[in-house]
């Protein structure tokens, strides 16, 4: 019971069974409770539970991968995870004894063999199995970029050697209160660089409440804060313009839910604008090949912290068809930088088809 803890001074906590936590109050209680303590120590002990991205126990999860990975650095945060791969053979002895270190001292070999057959048995009973003897976090959207191959494309880029050259603008504004991005993508050079803006004024209470660094990504030039509380949508009006002043801008692509007013200024100021809208038919292609230039390693991002974090989020969907679209609701976190990207590649792809459909009708 949070309620009866207020006044604690703690100097070190053994939290188990995180994942179990209905919320994060005790969690939060617990840790602000060692504000007179100079060297506090905090475990935290968990089986897999069931994916849920708004828990303290998937956001301990989820914070513990991307410190691991490389995409948070956090020395103060030690990290150990034993886990199957989920799309490792649950069946397999070898496969048990990764995700169980104690395997035949503690954790009996028989003891995973009776179980497993009782998964084989009763399919209702495998999400159990896979969770508490695997620690495979269950129902989880799978997360569709790999880091490694992410990390392959990220060849430094000098802006100013792009200076002039043709590229398309991708716009995802989500909403006022939250990250802003806008992507650029240089077809010719295989490039895309990135423009990202969130509200000043609670860029620190997101890195208190969020744990994410977008303090340091701020002062790095990654990320730009506006002023106010909501997103200051002349100040990316602006920036813009001044894009399209320094490099070809042919097209600006754009969700037109919560853009029309920004497109309309845009479009005036002489920004072609087109609307991107956000279902499968827009969305398959350009989906697809994002994730082939991932993995073939074909483009560059520059090394965007920011984008990295968002592409390390990014869930999809796919509908029976097999056509794929990012999917916000299923993403561990934000993933705007790399919806831009895909606002993007729409509308470059369109291009190019339409191109090719006009030389072939030449040719005939």
């Amino acid at each position: 019971d949070h309620h009866t803890l207020d006044g604690l001074n703690v100097h070190g906590n053994i939290i188990d069974e995180i994942n179990a936590h209905k919320d994060r109050f005790l969690y939060e209680v617990l840790l602000t409770a060692q504000g007179a303590r100079r060297q506090p120590l905090n475990f935290i002990i968990t089986t897999a539970g069931v994916y849920d991205p708004t828990t303290i126990g998937w956001e301990q999860h989820d914070y513990a991968i991307k410190v691991l990975e490389g995409i948070f650095e956090d020395d103060s945060y030690f990290a150990f995870i034993a886990s199957a791969d989920k799309e490792d053979d649950w069946t397999d002895p070898e496969v048990w004894k990764r995700a169980n270190p104690n395997y035949g001292v503690s954790v009996k070999a028989d003891y995973l063999e009776d179980l497993c057959e009782k998964a084989k048995r009763s399919p209702a009973f495998v999400n159990a199995f896979l969770r508490y003897h695997l620690n495979i976090w269950t129902e989880q959207s799978d997360r569709v970029i790999d880091m490694d191959d992410w990390k392959a494309c990220g060849d430094p880029i000098d802006e100013s050697e792009l200076k002039g050259q043709p590229c398309y603008a991708g716009l995802d504004l989500a909403s006022k209160i939250d990250i802003a991005a806008l992507a650029l993508w240089f077809p010719d050079t295989k490039k895309v660089i990135w423009r990202m803006w969130v509200p000043g004024d609670n860029v620190m209470e997101r890195v208190s409440k969020d744990r994410v660094p977008y303090d340091a990504w701020i002062r790095e030039g990654y990320l730009k804060d506006t002023p106010g509380n909501v997103i200051d949508y002349d100040f990316i009006r602006a920036e813009v313009n001044q894009l399209s002043d320094k490099f070809e801008l042919l097209e600006c692509a754009y969700d037109p839910w919560g853009a029309t007013q920004l497109a309309i200024q845009l479009q005036d100021d002489g920004v072609t604008m087109v609307e991107c809208r956000q279902g499968y038919p827009s969305l398959s292609e350009p989906t697809k090949e994002l994730l082939k230039m991932v993995k073939g390693h074909e483009f560059s991002h520059g090394g965007n912290p920011v984008a990295k974090w968002m592409a390390g989020n990014l869930a999809a969907r796919e509908d029976p068809q097999g056509n794929l679209k990012p999917d916000k609701s299923r993403s561990a976190e934000k993933i705007d930088g790399i919806a831009a990207f895909i606002n993007d590649l729409s509308r470059s792809i369109r291009n190019l088809n339409e191109e090719q459909d006009y030389g072939e009708l030449l040719v005939l």
